[in-house]
């Protein structure tokens, strides 16, 4: 027994199922977003289609999580605040897209406590992309 591999710690991407799992989480989130009437106004933010933002979050949770690099190799570094500055990101965006993204990990049986690290990590970036309103 290779005693090493066995006490690797796995990477959220490892966790979470590889990028499979991260583009079923990707797809249920923006087919959430878009089906459901209390993500309206978080849906309102975005572009008439989904396919680009569902590719774009695809590749940057890849790499968030710690698997490959794909949003960085193709853009460079995120700059997530910088990248949504032109779009109006509220308190009610902000928590729309969080009830979003935290129904999509729970439907999809996203493992605890990753899944758990996971919401409290998206709360924290989801309120410093904020750019109007109060906290």
């Amino acid at each position: 027994m290779n005693i090493e591999a066995s006490t690797k710690t796995l990477t959220p991407f490892e966790q979470i199922g590889g990028e499979v799992q991260v583009r079923a989480l990707t797809t249920r989130f923006y087919d959430l977003m878009d089906l459901e009437p209390g993500y309206a106004q978080l849906r309102a933010v975005h572009a008439s289609t989904l396919d680009e933002a569902r590719q774009k979050l695809f590749w940057f949770l890849c790499g968030w999580l710690g698997g490959p690099q794909h949003y960085v190799e193709r853009f460079g570094h995120p700059r997530l605040r910088q990248r949504h500055m032109p779009y109006q990101i509220g308190v009610v965006e902000r928590d729309q897209w969080l009830a979003c993204m935290r129904q999509a990990l729970d439907e999809l049986a996203v493992p605890e406590p990753l899944r758990t690290n996971l919401k409290h990590s998206f709360a924290q970036t989801a309120d410093w992309m904020r750019n109007q309103g109060d906290a």
